[in-house]
């Protein structure tokens, strides 16, 4: 049989252009998901983690706003800024550069044309709980309830934030080890 023949074959065993798609491996474009403008995707992380989030990394847009916030209240303190000062602009860049990198991607799975993973059809992240950060959250609300209301000062933080450094850094190795 030759090439010809073949072709002819092939074209005729598969009825449409998705059960051709679907014989050479690749998947059909689900048309109820859009496309992400690359562009957009970049403009949006102007705001760091926006872009992200619009593609449909949401864990990934929050953990990017906290990287930037934690980096700006760094550099509230003039000892870190030598270091810290080209982290943020490297950074920044990064997250404009990867905000259009993930939605150019995500257009060419949606297209079949490359694997790689998708935000799982852009449902909004389900609530769950985290009980180290809500245990956190309930601890600085605390603190400024009583910096507002309470004339407690806080100063004390400024010399004692590292401890919250060395916290973390060993849960994270703790659950590493798990």
């Amino acid at each position: 049989m030759n090439n010809k023949q073949h072709n002819q074959e092939s074209q005729q065993q598969y009825s449409s252009v998705e059960d051709r798609v679907y014989a050479a491996g690749r998947k059909v474009r689900n048309p109820n998901l859009p496309y992400k403008s690359p562009g957009l995707a970049t403009l949006l992380s102007l705001f760091p983690g926006l872009g992200q989030a619009y593609v449909g990394y949401y864990q990934l847009g929050f953990t990017y706003v906290m990287v930037m916030a934690l980096t700006i209240l760094i550099l509230s303190h003039d000892v870190m800024a030598p270091f810290f000062g080209p982290m943020l602009a490297f950074f920044w860049i990064f997250n404009l550069i990867d905000a259009n990198r993930r939605a150019a991607n995500y257009n060419r799975v949606l297209d079949g044309l490359e694997g790689g993973d998708t935000p799982p059809d852009f449902e909004m992240p389900k609530v769950s709980g985290n009980k180290p950060v809500g245990i956190l959250l309930v601890i600085a609300g605390i603190l400024i309830l009583l910096d507002l209301n309470f004339d407690v000062s806080l100063e004390w933080i400024e010399s004692w934030w590292p401890v919250g450094l060395i916290g973390l850094g060993g849960w994270l190795v703790f659950k590493g080890r798990q």
